[in-house]
This record gives C-alpha cells, structure tokens and sequence, in this order.
C-alpha cells in the first residue's frame, strides 16, 4: 500500500507537525532512548558533556546497543551530536522536542 504526502488538512495541522509527531513518537517508543534522553536531559542542565562512553557506564547496556539508540535519537532531532576529538557529545535539542509537544497539543484537540 502505498501512502501518499498529505498536503494540508482541514483543520490547522500541517504536513511538516504531522511528520515531525510520527518521527519523534518513534524515538520515543523504546523505553531505553527514554531513560538516555532523560539522563542526557539531566546532565545538560548540570552543564555537565555525555559522550557514548558516560552512557555505557551509567546503563547496564553494551556500547553498540548504546550507540544505535543514539543514532535513533540524533535522526529524530531530539538529541544534537557533537564531535570533539574521538568522542561524540550529546545535547537535548529543546526546540525540537517543544515544537512536538506543540503539535501534539494541537493533534488530540478536537473541534
């Protein structure tokens, strides 16, 4: 089956928030990127840099189920991933995860 690009609906949701819930709410659907996003979350507002290696010390994980977690994140938006030397540091992307919140808010409204 095939599903074609909606356009505009009816109502104000937009083609764009309508992508951005599914792929958000897909990140978000595994308990484990749960727990690293928080954590991630948590360390941010510390000031506090988490790279993979941090991640791995922390949960009971091996590094490569660790890592396509992040990779889950890093494509959805929520998390930003930045190189500095051999490491990976990772940052909460707050506007993403505000402007899915927003959309979601304005999906389940109904008129």
């Amino acid at each position: 089956m095939r599903i074609r690009k909606i356009k505009k609906l009816d109502d104000d949701m937009q083609a764009i928030e309508l992508e951005l819930i599914a792929t958000v709410s897909d990140a978000l659907a595994h308990p484990v990127r749960l727990q690293l996003l928080r954590y991630i979350m948590q360390q941010n507002r510390q000031m506090q840099k988490v790279c993979t290696k941090d991640l791995v010390a922390v949960f009971d994980y091996a590094q490569a189920t660790i890592s396509q977690h992040m990779k889950r994140l890093v494509k959805s938006g929520l998390v930003e991933s930045k190189r500095e030397d051999k490491f990976n540091y990772y940052f909460v992307n707050l506007g993403i995860l505000m402007k899915y919140i927003d959309a979601t808010k304005k999906f389940t409204v109904l008129k």
